[in-house]
């Protein structure tokens, strides 16, 4: 108990101190876990444990991460992604590993080795690209997406890999246990009855979800007590690992798939709450054993050879990445992102070589030098991210155009411009329980939005191509709060043009912006300071002798007449005319503005005389 207590203050206190640290130098919070594990391990030797124990443990983390992720999509968008799995997914496991295999073969490696090594290598680390891209916001971005689809199909592709392993062992060895537990429910079956209990624990997974769940919150819900809530939570995570590991499939897969299922749910927030605190705790200590476990005297027996196939492998893959990210027309910043998140090994690769080693498909030499370059190039992804994130920075310097996202949904709203005027318009409309599209041009406030959970895409919304891809053609109302007037004024016309039964809102900032909008089709046209600014009145009025039930008469009178009087002026105004310059107009308002003191000043009259006599 006591040397547990201290391991756990050991790696606690390298967690607290190293992630401070890098973030304060812009390397994010996963290659300060790295370090502190290097720290803490080959460095120091104060981990104590044997680190690969505790990665085990710390893998749950990835598992938990899935299972947060499959609850924010949808099972419609999974279908949509069906392309982007088998294409862009298989095909960067089949090319990558080819080139590994015949780099392999090329250096005088068995042809069974070679296979394996290019299995393991052709994956990517789930938990440090998916954890980067949350925090840095970029998970909705098109490469971030494509980043994903691409992570998926590779945990889905570690099921036929675990099979396939002990055929190139030969005779000569058994498939063992199952990594993570003893427990097998396929042990011993033959290959068509260990395919029922694998697709019977899959259907388990998806019909629990679905029918047993929601009983069993309800069931909870009596108790009233918190604790039970995030016990339960971790029930599903747990048991649904602890079955997927029993009938040899990826416990990542099974809880992603579980998330998928319970992500119409309406307990679905509560789950997230509930496991988010647990899975940013695992996922810190997954990375601490990655940089605890490296084998530190044999990196520096042989650094150049290590570090030299390590950037190898980084560059083969990379270059794959790179023509495949054009193939799939994923441009600019997305192409870079694409490319530099998923050149590394990931975590799967430690399961697969150490259950290579123990099948002896090859040696435990090689099964080293695998595990350290594994770990050298986890620990290289941060580094390639701010190297990701020097590249977009320049490219925003540079005022090129910008690279607008594939929009892959249409819903009833389309908001353009997502800044602070569209942004409260979309928190109403969205906790109506309404979806929107939302499209803008400034990439730092679509990664804002994204980082507050509010999916939205990059792109010109002057551009009638985006605005088709939008949903223009389906589309029941459009909200234009885009900051320049002109662009707002070409958004208006082309939409009218396009669609003269689209019900068209429009932010100005002043009235000359209003008739300009009017005059191009809005229906509705807000003054972004206009309702602000009467309440402010009506304020000013209740506190300067008048009622509450007076200053919203002669508030609500006031917005009245200047709807009426925007109506009438709007025929005045003259577009590249300045106000100063238009008698016709000055005249009218000034006329306007009397009317309006004189049926104020009436009504307040009125109002005053209806009080003294009921006074009476």
């Amino acid at each position: 108990m006591d040397s547990f207590l201290l391991e756990a203050t050991i790696y606690l206190a390298a967690a607290v101190i190293a992630v401070p640290i890098a973030a304060r130098f812009g390397m994010g919070s996963v290659l300060g876990y790295l370090l502190a594990g290097l720290v803490i391990g080959p460095i120091t030797g104060i981990a104590g444990t044997d680190p690969e124990n505790l990665r085990h443990f710390g893998e749950f983390g990835v598992v938990m991460m899935l299972f947060l992720i499959g609850l924010e999509l949808d099972p419609r968008a999974l279908w949509d992604m069906r392309h982007r799995l088998m294409g862009l997914g298989g095909l960067q496991i089949g090319v990558t590993g080819i080139a590994v295999f015949a780099a392999a073969l090329a250096m005088g490696l068995r042809w069974e080795t070679a296979v394996a090594l290019g299995m393991m290598l052709s994956l990517s680390s789930t938990a440090i690209v998916l954890q980067t891209l949350t925090e840095k916001g970029l998970i909705q971005t098109a490469g971030g997406r494509s980043s994903f689809s691409v992570l998926l199909a590779q945990d889905i592709a570690v099921i036929p890999m675990l099979a396939l392993i002990p055929l190139l062992a030969g005779g000569a060895a058994r498939r063992a246990a199952e990594d993570h537990s003893s427990l097998s429910l396929v042990a011993g079956l033959p290959g068509w009855a260990a395919a029922l209990v694998t697709l019977g624990a899959v259907a388990a997974v998806i019909l629990g979800g679905r029918f047993l769940v929601r009983p069993m919150f309800h069931y909870i819900d009596t108790a009233r007590l918190r604790e039970v809530y995030t016990a339960f939570a971790l029930l599903i995570v747990v048991g649904i690992a602890v079955l997927m590991s029993a009938v040899g499939l990826s416990p990542a897969l099974g809880a992603f798939l579980a998330g998928v299922v319970l992500a119409n749910s309406e307990f679905r927030h509560e789950l997230e709450s509930d496991i988010q605190p647990f899975k940013g705790l695992l996922l810190g200590l997954f990375f601490i054993t990655v940089g605890a476990g490296m084998d530190l005297p044999g990196f520096f027996a042989d650094p150049l050879r290590l570090i030299g196939l390590t950037l190898a492998l980084m560059l083969a893959k990379g270059l794959v990445l790179y023509a495949l990210a054009h193939i799939f027309r994923l441009r600019g910043r997305d192409q870079w992102l694409f490319t530099l998140g998923l050149a590394q090994a990931g975590e799967f690769g430690f399961v697969l070589a150490a259950f290579s080693q123990q099948l002896r498909v090859f040696s435990g030499q090689i099964a080293q030098d695998v595990l350290t370059v594994i770990a050298l190039s986890m620990l290289f992804t941060p580094l390639f991210f701010i190297a990701y994130d020097q590249i977009s920075k320049r490219r925003a310097d540079a005022g090129g155009p910008i690279e607008p996202d594939p929009i892959d949904e249409q819903h009833n709203v389309i908001i353009v411009g997502i800044g602070r005027f569209g942004q409260i318009v979309n928190r109403l409309v969205r906790s109506a329980g309404f979806s929107t599209t939302v499209l803008d041009s400034n990439l730092k406030t679509i990664q804002l939005m994204r980082r507050f959970g509010v999916k939205s895409f990059l792109g010109d919304p002057t551009r009638a191509d985006l605005l088709r891809a939008a949903g223009l053609a389906k589309a029941k109302v459009l909200v234009v709060a885009v900051n320049r007037p002109e662009d707002a004024v070409k958004i208006v016309r082309h939409a009218r043009a396009v669609r003269p039964d689209l019900h068209i809102i429009a932010r100005a900032r002043d009235r000359n912006d209003v008739y300009a909008l009017r005059a191009a089709g809005a229906d509705d046209v807000v003054r972004e300071m206009f309702d602000s600014s009467l309440r402010a009145g009506r304020y000013v009025l209740e506190n300067i002798g008048l009622s509450e039930f007076e200053a919203n008469e002669v508030e609500t009178a006031f917005y009245k007449h200047d709807r009426e009087t925007i109506r009438e002026l709007s025929e005045l105004w003259k577009p590249g005319v300045h106000t100063v310059d238009n008698e016709a107009y000055i005249k009218r308002a000034i006329e306007l503005q009397n009317d309006l003191e004189t049926a104020l000043m009436a009504q307040l009259e009125e109002n005053d005389t209806a009080r003294r006599k009921s006074g009476r």
